[in-house]
């Protein structure tokens, strides 16, 4: 690729195109791809999503997409651009493994019948029938079935690069080509089932990780999927008409009948009914939402219609940025991936050097051509570096799709790893330890007529405590009452009329409060007509499960405390509630100081914070956690996401964690000692191309089984 990037394609910072790759199969590929791509002209870097077989090209804003995908090319890669039909070609390169995986089973399974006969003592021109009929068998297989290796490796050599399928095609030549060249001659032995047990159980292992990383990666998919297809569109003569959900636009107002799905995030405008939000926040209880409440796309309308008024389409929809978070599930370079990257980039070269050196110590040592190069290929087969390719990507996407079915979205796999080395736990308060949402107390006093007007001023007002009201008093039982002169005064609160009687939800005068627990300010009076006077207060509550996700973390090694930035008394009570030291009036820099300072004594700190003001500290953080709830910049400084708002989640994503390193570690231990195992043997020549083809693809497998382990690991 000839293209010279000037100042100006630079001017706005580098423009991002991701790419589809469905050529990627290991911890090698991730390493070529984000170090040889960042070579070619205009390329600033690459980001590679193992789990979703895609890269993110961080590159000049001159450069087109069939730029990119010739740079691609340059490396030995195959790219298309990602679309809304990744999915399909996830789908269609699944099929395609699997084609070639029933043709090798099937040809392998064939030929081991014939070669029983050979076995059993066939000689002459018995002997030679059979292993002509293999190689009728074999040879068309092999050149089906190999194509995804064969592909790959003259690609890379094309690219004057190697690896780990250039070994695997030249084995598998090799094996094929001498098995053929001993059925013309007639010689007494052939490997046709050796090359064909090999390519069944590479593309078995191919097929059951591409399985595994496209339910890691199609779960985002899957969430979008889960809204509705359109939606029916009210116009404003009062007519309505069915639309697809990209039809719809901000504005628009949609019917929502009983038993729909929303397909659009927005606010009620009409109705009120009961809304099934499991899916987006794990909770099984179904909550009332009416006139003015905010509405997820996703979500499922139970018992009333509604009507709502479009507040975000399309990518802009909550739903559509969970399954952002859920698409960066994967596994990212933590040190072990690297060790592996190291591995792959050092195998190729080595490989080649030991079977040579194979083949020339046994010309050497006066074996012949023909028994040397059967060493030799039985080195090439049985050093293919797949389980050590395997050992960290495969654990991690397994986990990782655990702990997503679980509401534990995790944005960056070397997360794990950090979050398994965490020895301590740093809690902000408001909206992490509490919901972030006041909840009223007092409204039991209330009886229905006066729950009704109390309904009616919290429905005019969008404050805070206003919409706490409203949810505390319930939905559909409890309708508002008529009002007349409603009028919301700053500061003041709401002023109406209720059949004649001035009502008011209004700020509380001082000798109201006398005798009052509680901040004045998480208070409000209610003026209800007739003298009528009743104080509500209100609270942020505690998280459910805190106290014991709290008890677990200390169990686990993790001793938790609050850093806040709330008042130094309200950290105090919760603080003292849990059992907790606490610290509070603490500006953002406050809290990075507080990060930077705990790092630097040496500790691995794990911070939860939700808000703006936690985003530096989620940042410089050992690793972080954020509630589904966090704002925006709280959730992309996070490394992992948690639905709900039960903190359980936290203490089972430790766990999950620690289980995950364990199976990483037993991986490579396998993975390393199978190679320490099976190469002397097979440079001493007591191994053949079947046995070599038979014990390399079952080190794979092994490697993958053991990693399964962990789709339980989330309790």
């Amino acid at each position: 690729m000839n293209y010279v990037a000037s100042e100006a394609d630079w001017t706005k910072g580098p423009v991002e195109t991701r790419f589809a790759v469905p050529d990627m199969h290991c911890a090698g590929c991730i390493s070529k791809i984000e170090r040889l791509l960042p070579e070619q002209p205009g390329v600033r870097s690459a980001r590679v999503n193992f789990s979703a077989k895609t890269v993110a090209v961080a590159h000049a804003s001159g450069l087109t997409e069939p730029d990119l995908i010739r740079a691609f090319d340059a490396i030995g890669f195959d790219a298309q651009p990602l679309h809304s039909e990744a999915a399909l070609q996830r789908s269609q390169a699944l099929k395609r493994l699997v084609r070639a995986l029933a043709v090798a089973a099937f040809a392998a399974m064939n030929v081991m019948l014939l070669s029983v006969s050979v076995w059993s003592g066939a000689d002459g021109n018995a002997r030679n029938l059979f292993h002509w009929i293999s190689a009728l068998i074999a040879i068309p297989a092999v050149a089906y079935a190999g194509q995804p290796f064969f592909r790959s490796a003259f690609k890379a050599l094309k690219a004057r690069t190697t690896n780990m399928d250039v070994p695997i095609s030249i084995g598998v030549s090799l094996a094929t080509g001498m098995s053929f060249y001993e059925t013309i001659i007639g010689g007494e032995h052939a490997w046709f089932d050796g090359a064909l047990m090999l390519l069944a159980f590479l593309l078995a292992g191919r097929v059951l990780d591409e399985m595994m990383r496209g339910r890691a990666a199609s779960g985002a998919e899957a969430l979008v999927r889960r809204t509705a297809p359109g939606a029916m569109r009210l116009a404003a003569d009062g007519s309505s008409q069915w639309v697809e959900a990209d039809a719809l636009a901000v504005g628009d107002r949609v019917l929502v009948a009983a038993g729909e799905r929303l397909a659009a995030d927005g606010v009620i405008e009409a109705g009120s009914s009961r809304f099934d939000l499991s899916l987006l926040t794990g909770e099984s209880a179904p909550v009332t939402l009416a006139v003015g409440d905010p509405a997820t796309a996703g979500t499922l309308n139970l018992d009333g219609p509604v009507t709502l008024r479009v507040t975000a389409v399309g990518e802009a929809r909550a739903i559509a940025e969970i399954a952002r978070l859920m698409e960066s599930a994967t596994q990212a370079k933590s040190r072990y991936v690297r060790l592996a990257d190291r591995a792959s980039r050092l195998y190729a070269p080595a490989v080649h050097t030991l079977a040579a050196v194979s083949f020339a110590g046994w010309m050497i040592a006066g074996a012949g051509w023909h028994e040397s190069l059967l060493v030799a290929i039985a080195v090439l087969i049985i050093t293919c570096p797949c389980a050590l390719g395997l050992a960290v990507p495969v654990a991690q996407v397994v986990v990782c799709s655990a702990m997503m079915r679980a509401g534990l979205l995790v944005k960056d796999g070397s997360a794990l790893e950090r979050l398994a080395k965490a020895d301590e736990a740093l809690f902000d308060k408001t909206g992490t330890l509490t919901l972030g949402r006041p909840e009223a107390s007092g409204l039991e006093a209330l009886n229905e007529e006066e729950r009704r007007i109390a309904r009616g001023l919290a429905m005019a007002s969008r404050h805070p405590l206003a919409i706490a009201l409203r949810q505390g008093l319930g939905g559909a039982d409890v309708g508002p009452a008529a009002l007349s002169d409603v009028e919301e005064i700053s500061g003041e609160g709401v002023h109406a009329r209720h059949e004649g009687q001035a009502v008011a939800m209004r700020r509380p005068h001082p000798d109201e409060l006398a005798g009052v627990a509680g901040d004045p300010a998480m208070t409000v009076a209610l003026d209800l007509g007739m003298g009528r006077v009743h104080i509500i207060r209100f609270a942020d509550a505690l998280r459910p499960d805190a106290a014991r996700a709290l008890d677990e973390l200390r169990a686990l090694g993790l001793p938790p405390s609050v850093m806040s930035g709330d008042r130094a008394d309200a950290v105090a009570a919760v603080a003292a509630q849990l059992g907790l030291v606490g610290q509070g009036g603490m500006r953002p820099a406050d809290k990075l100081a507080r990060l930077e300072a705990e790092v630097a004594a040496g500790r691995k700190p794990l911070m939860v914070g939700d808000g703006l003001n936690d985003g530096p500290a989620l940042a410089a953080a050992h690793v972080s956690m954020a509630p589904g709830s966090a704002s925006d910049v709280g959730q992309q400084a996070a490394d992992i996401v948690f639905l709900g708002d039960s903190l359980l989640g936290i203490p089972r994503a430790v766990r999950a964690s620690r289980a995950a390193l364990r199976v990483v570690k037993e991986n490579l231990g396998l993975a390393i000692g199978y190679n320490i195992l099976a190469v002397p043997l097979a440079i001493a020549g007591q191994v053949t191309p079947l046995i070599a083809a038979v014990a390399m693809s079952t080190s794979s497998l092994i490697v993958v089984a053991n990693s399964l382990r962990l789709r339980w690991a989330v309790k």
